[in-house]
């Protein structure tokens, strides 16, 4: 309904096009009693137009009538005011409305007493933009979207569409070509080769998590917390085998998982990228629908169940975000509206070379105002403890996988991508403004500086790091027969230069156990079964005691035999097996041990907690190291002998006087191993070693790791 003036006579227009109609009248709701006018059929096609004289715009509705005799009385949608302020639009083109994502998108609601959806995408180079879904059957000429201004945002409230409706938007370029394009904004969306968005809202859910969240927020500030991280990718950790191997559903696997990690000790899972995902072969990294919980393991709310249950059982919940690229499928976000919308033009810029996918423009406002509205969308509606993200090194830097002449230097003539930089310190600084308590953490393993330090003091702002070179130097350790090891017994020290320069994770993650690497336990030397089983204990004996927070593959835990398939379950059925079963006990000893001493797991990045008793031994390949609590009133003595040769007599220093008392043993008969130790502890010698006055002469069996405790309550 327009103003107009016919032959000299105001009033107003009124359009409509309803293809099944074979009538149409127009009905002003306030004038009850008031002839309905009749509007002219002007095209067979279903289009119908009146001119009303002497009347301005009035609330009214359309009155059809099809060929085949049924009547209908609908609003109009084109009757209605947008639904967003210029506000909302001015902070959204300046890249600081936070919240566009309850704005932008599909929103059910009510205007007055008129119950329908909200819709609006953002499209500036777009000539037409209409709304398309079986409400309207699929067809263009229907819901046409009105542009607001010069924001490049188009919107319209259509009444009566509700959730479940499956939708898209028709998006015509500056020459004419029209693109069906999901919205990228969605909440929901259906399975494939279909990739519609489905109208849906996700605040339905009643959490019963408040107690969770309020210890959350109390832990604001204080990284230094005992945190150890059972990695998860939800549709293989376990399956249906009495339903031919079906993927459990997120309420199916929550109290699974969660009975699970709570035995285990594991403090949170993280969860390999739930956000929607087109293609399963990239295990959710190139993601389709940054707002949405994938479908293929139920709904929205389903998620928010899972996340509400590990909650309510004491359990964090990490997720991989991924900022970093997009994939190129047509109906996602790739050229969006007909110009390279979300990615840079040049590939030299926006091409990703490794992954064949496109890299988002941190620099232009929308775009950065997308992506800090997907992460902080997560935690507000989703309840999530913490995002790692995904790629960081690769968008930090300009030339990253690029050979001389593929990339384009910045505004200074260096490498760094200054405007993901921003960007990165940006989303970090509002995750924690906005949720204190909640975790940012960087898969980077570059030696960029300050990571994990506050952008106030020049840093990223994420609380943590990954430790990739801590990750690579155990693992190329470890791979090598024992008899090498003597020769890279540096690799086992190295970490300890630049252990202090960031807040670290040790990461053991799926990344390292795919792709032809093999698993975790055939990576362990060579050797039997046995052999291999006591490497990888002495590897987690090692790396549970060295400082850094923990993170574990599934499946690692128990030395699963093949590499992880993201189409199967893991293979649970080894744990008839002792030296599986004993691996799964040592891990989730291992766990145990570190919550609940506090030298152990509250001490990570203070230097002083941390001291080399002998890390120079390559020769025998034993390493030793003591670990302190804040206090001084304990002491923790690791000793590690990564041979066959079992070592007696062997004199390691400690720095107290009494009894050092046997707290673990990696080759204890109950892990599977062999079961030589030291009868439960030893007393310290006045026989000087590694410069300290005293020492303990020990038994050290082969590929083990022994942990001794000293404290100072306890009687000489």
């Amino acid at each position: 309904m327009h103003p107009a003036k016919v032959k000299r006579k105001s009033g107003v227009v009124v359009r409509a096009f309803r293809r099944d109609a074979a009538k149409c009248s127009v009905v002003e709701l306030d004038a009850p009693g008031q002839p309905a006018w009749p509007m002219e059929k002007l095209a067979d096609e279903g289009f119908f137009e009146v001119f009303i004289p002497g009347k301005k715009i009035f609330h009214h509705q359309l009155r059809f009538e099809t060929s085949w005799g049924d009547i209908h009385q609908v609003y109009n949608a084109y009757s209605f005011l947008p639904t967003l302020s210029e506000q909302d639009l001015y902070l959204f083109n300046e890249g600081n409305e936070h919240r566009i994502y309850d704005k932008l998108g599909a929103h059910p609601r009510k205007l007055g007493d008129v119950p329908g959806t909200a819709f609006a995408v953002w499209a500036p180079a777009a000539s037409r933009v209409s709304l398309v879904g079986n409400f309207n059957g699929w067809d263009a000429r229907y819901h046409p979207m009105r542009p607001l201004g010069g924001s490049g945002v188009w919107e319209l409230f259509v009444p009566d569409v509700g959730e479940g409706e499956l939708y898209k938007f028709a998006v015509w370029d500056a020459h004419g070509h029209m693109r069906l394009k999901t919205d990228p904004y969605g909440t929901r969306f259906e399975g494939p080769p279909n990739n519609a968005a489905i109208v849906h809202s996700p605040r339905h859910h009643t959490w019963g998590d408040g107690e969770w969240m309020a210890r959350r927020a109390a832990q604001a500030g204080n990284p230094d917390r005992p945190m150890s991280v059972y990695e998860v990718h939800i549709g293989s950790w376990k399956r249906n085998l009495a339903e031919a191997g079906r993927c459990f559903t997120y309420r199916e696997l929550a109290p699974m998982l969660a009975d699970y990690v709570t035995d285990m000790g594991f403090t949170h899972i993280e969860v390999m990228p739930v956000a929607e995902f087109p293609f399963p072969g990239s295990w959710g990294y190139q993601v389709t629908g940054y707002f949405a919980p994938t479908h293929r393991w139920g709904t929205p709310e389903d998620f928010q169940f899972f996340v509400d249950h590990l909650h309510q059982r004491g359990i964090g919940i990490i997720v991989d975000w991924v900022p970093a690229h997009f994939p190129r499928d047509a109906f996602a976000l790739a050229e969006f509206d007909g110009t390279h919308l979300y990615e840079h033009a040049d590939p030299r810029l926006g091409a990703h070379q490794d992954w064949g996918t496109l890299i988002f423009n941190y620099g232009r406002h929308e775009v950065r105002c997308f992506l800090v509205a997907s992460a902080l969308s997560w935690l507000d509606r989703y309840h999530i403890d913490g995002l790692r993200v995904d790629a960081v090194a690769s968008m930090l830097y300009l030339d990253y996988s690029r050979k001389e002449g593929e990339w384009i230097p910045n505004r200074y003539g260096g490498r760094e991508n200054i405007e993901a930089i921003a960007f990165l310190r940006q989303v970090n600084d509002l995750v924690h403004h906005y949720y204190p308590g909640v975790l940012t953490i960087a898969e980077e393993s570059t030696a960029f500086a300050k990571v994990s330090h506050p952008t106030s003091e020049g840093g990223l702002g994420f609380d943590y790091k990954w430790n990739m070179g801590m990750m690579h130097d155990t693992l190329l350790y470890f791979q090598k027969d024992p008899v090498h090891r003597k020769w890279s017994h540096d690799k086992l020290t190295f970490g300890m230069v630049y252990q202090y320069s960031e807040k670290f994770i040790m990461v053991y993650s799926h990344d390292e156990v795919v792709h032809l690497k093999g698993s975790m336990l055939a990576k362990m030397g060579a050797g039997t079964l046995a052999d291999k089983a006591a490497n990888l204990r002495a590897l987690y004996g090692f790396v549970w005691t060295y400082p850094g927070k923990k993170l574990l593959f599934m499946g690692s835990e128990f030395g699963q035999r093949t590499e992880w398939n993201y189409d199967i379950g893991l293979e649970w059925q080894l744990l008839q097996h002792p030296e599986h079963e004993g691996l799964r006990l040592l891990v989730r000893d291992l766990n145990r041990l570190y919550l609940s001493e506090p030298a152990l797991s509250t001490t990570d990045f203070r230097p002083e907690s941390f001291r080399w008793v002998n890390g120079n031994d390559g020769d025998h390949s034993t390493i030793s190291f003591l670990r302190f609590d804040a206090e001084g009133r304990t002491a923790w003595l690791v000793v590690g002998n990564f041979t066959p040769v079992t070592r007696t007599r062997f004199h390691v220093g400690v720095p107290h006087k009494g009894y050092w008392r046997e707290v673990l043993n990696t080759n204890s008969s109950y892990y599977g191993g062999a079961g030589f130790g030291n009868h439960g502890g030893r007393p310290a010698s006045t026989i000087p070693s590694d410069g300290f006055e005293q020492s303990l002469s020990l038994t050290l069996p082969g590929l083990s790791v022994l942990v001794f405790k000293w404290s100072a309550d306890a009687p000489v």
